[in-house]
């Protein structure tokens, strides 16, 4: 637990979860907490219960009354967050629009691979936002983390494998592309990204996913399609409404898909997650 976490009392967990769009709750009877890190307070407070015995952080991204847009979340103090509570483990399940027309609303795709189109977003622990933090962790000069391969082996397969025996439509990888959002793409923006073969569209993923790298936190993305995005099929203009909807109709089976997998994650870990680090400090 880093100093932040003694301070302020905090349980800890062995997985954490982040709720996107339409998933504000996970756990029965949770406790609650209020985070304060380095980097401010977390979009929510975060909520500790157990799945099948395991320990399990769940933070909603957006806030459970969903007021914080793709590009204000404080990705920093969440995944931060996470850290503080001891989480080795990150699940971050995210509603998205599929590129592919063989990528159908209602699937799962555990992508392996993303594309950033943001802009503007804190998206690094090592700038000296908090080199006042009591925490041997800023201690550290100028750091580039690896991102070759941003999602961890070991869950993704995994979670690929719960999704196949839950009977869920479940694609094993794909490439996100993340956008800025809060604007849903163009028809010609959308044809461009299907055009280069990348199977999936959000607005959340980026920094969250590379943030844990930098903790080496395995983190592992779920994503579930909503619709199809405006170029793809020559489909109908993606809404809110329609996204939702969809969603919601799928919301327990994302439910069951995480109450599979978490139990089923092995204590050790032997990823390159866990030693992302290692030489990523220049001297």
């Amino acid at each position: 637990m880093t100093n932040q976490g003694i301070a302020q009392n905090i349980p800890q967990v062995d997985v954490g979860v982040f709720g996107g769009t339409g998933f504000y709750d996970l756990l029965e009877s949770p406790k609650e907490y209020e985070i304060m890190t380095p980097f401010g307070p977390t979009s929510d407070k975060a909520m500790v219960g157990e799945v099948d015995g395991v320990t399990v952080g769940f933070v909603p991204r957006h806030g459970r009354a969903h007021k914080i847009t793709p590009a204000q979340i404080n990705y920093r103090a969440n995944v931060w967050a996470m850290k503080m509570m001891g989480a080795k483990r990150i699940f971050g399940p995210c509603a998205c629009g599929s590129l592919q027309a063989d990528v159908r609303p209602g699937d799962f795709v555990i992508c392996d691979q993303f594309v950033d189109r943001t802009w503007g977003r804190a998206d690094t622990f090592f700038d000296g936002a908090a080199t006042a933090a009591d925490d041997p962790f800023f201690d550290r000069g100028v750091t580039h983390v690896s991102a070759a391969d941003p999602y961890c082996p070991t869950m993704r397969k995994l979670t690929v494998e719960s999704g196949k025996n839950l009977g869920i439509t479940t694609h094993d990888g794909g490439t996100i592309v993340i956008i800025n959002g809060p604007r849903f793409s163009t028809r010609s923006e959308s044809k461009w990204f299907a055009s280069q073969g990348w199977e999936v569209i959000n607005m959340t993923q980026y920094p969250e996913a590379y943030l844990a790298r930098e903790l080496e936190i395995c983190y592992t993305n779920i994503s579930l399609i909503t619709d199809l995005d405006s170029g793809v099929d020559a489909t109908e203009a993606v809404t809110n409404a329609a996204v939702l909807e969809v969603f919601a109709q799928n919301l327990d089976k994302l439910k069951s898909l995480l109450h599979d997998v978490i139990p089923r994650i092995p204590a050790e870990r032997d990823c390159l997650c866990a030693d992302a680090l290692g030489d990523s400090e220049m001297h």
